[in-house]
């Protein structure tokens, strides 16, 4: 168990990634290294029940490295900046509820919580594909789409607590077969997230074909000559571009980081800023699309990076 000089000392931060089937910790030294990393299942749909695991796996971790850290939590959803409680989180048993206050007294220290997007954007600004970059867009494509923004190191969130919730607008310069779109889990149509999720990738060809493949082998298939597959990889590609040079437009990153299952998709980081420009409101487009550095460990690698190293330790 740390002694109170560890505590003070330590210089380790510890994030916790909080999601629906699995809560997974991680703790960090100086520099950026694993010291130790763990994962237990989600107490799903038992708010209390899910406050203590957290507490449990942390309190392991600073046991057996003997030291303490400062401790940082990425949730699927955000605090409302009306009530300080939780909102908008896929684990619903979250919501309305003052996690960040419920943590802090488990572990009798104060406890950061950010977006889990927010916590990507963080992990690869921070020692990941965009070290060094000024701005860096994040992205998630994955069962949903979403973003974090991150300036000078730091997550923005915004008074509403909902920067860079990109995938909730409207896809940019739609087509006339594009419209209205498809319906939203959040009461509209043709948002973003409808259309550049890996599930709106897929739904199209499916649609079509009748054929139920994932992204990959969707990407496979366009390469091996299914023409109808190459058409709805090239439709992604221009949606992509006009979802980000929206951004680009707008925020004028140094480095959009794409993380999630299309992130894999090695065909985008060519394809689409060969068709950004089109969209760009400038004669040139220096901004970076690149790949994340750490891949699946990005977001709670980005929760342990909400403290920084010369912050005050936990007393």
């Amino acid at each position: 168990m740390s002694n109170s000089r560890d505590r003070r000392g330590s210089p380790i931060r510890i994030g916790v990634d909080l999601g629906g089937t699995k809560i997974e910790t991680i703790a960090l030294g100086t520099d950026g290294q694993v010291l130790d990393r763990r994962r237990v299942g989600t107490p799903r749909d038992d708010y209390r029940a899910t406050v203590r695991a957290v507490a449990a796996l942390v309190t392991a971790v600073e046991r057996d490295l003997g030291l303490a850290g400062r401790v940082g939590v990425g949730i699927p959803g955000t605090l409302s900046r009306a009530t300080g409680l939780v909102k908008n989180a896929n684990s619903t048993w979250l919501n309305g509820r003052p996690l960040d206050r419920d943590l802090s007294a488990a572990l009798d220290r104060p406890v950061r919580l950010q977006n889990d997007a927010n916590c990507f954007a963080v992990s690869e600004a921070s020692d990941g594909a965009a070290a060094g970059a000024a701005v860096v867009f994040g992205v998630i494509l994955g069962t949903g789409v979403g973003a974090g923004i991150v300036i000078d190191g730091r997550p923005i969130d915004g008074p509403n607590g909902i920067a860079g919730e990109w995938g909730h607008n409207p896809l940019p310069w739609p087509a006339d077969d594009e419209r209205p779109g498809p319906a939203c889990y959040c009461g509209l149509h043709g948002c973003i997230e409808t259309f550049l999720s890996g599930p709106g990738f897929a739904a199209g060809y499916r649609r079509e074909t009748g054929r139920d493949l994932a992204p990959r082998e969707l990407a496979a298939a366009a390469a091996a000559g299914d023409a109808t597959a190459a058409g709805h990889l090239g439709s992604y590609v221009d949606r992509l571009a006009r979802g980000l040079a929206h951004v680009i437009n707008i925020l004028d990153p140094d480095v959009i980081v794409l993380g999630g299952g299309m992130s894999n998709l090695e065909v985008l980081y060519q394809a689409v800023p060969a068709r950004w420009g089109r969209y760009v409101f400038s004669d040139r487009v220096d901004t970076r699309l690149v790949p994340p550095r750490h891949g699946d460990s990005s977001g709670v690698r980005g929760a342990a990076w909400l403290w920084r190293p010369e912050e005050a330790p936990p007393a």
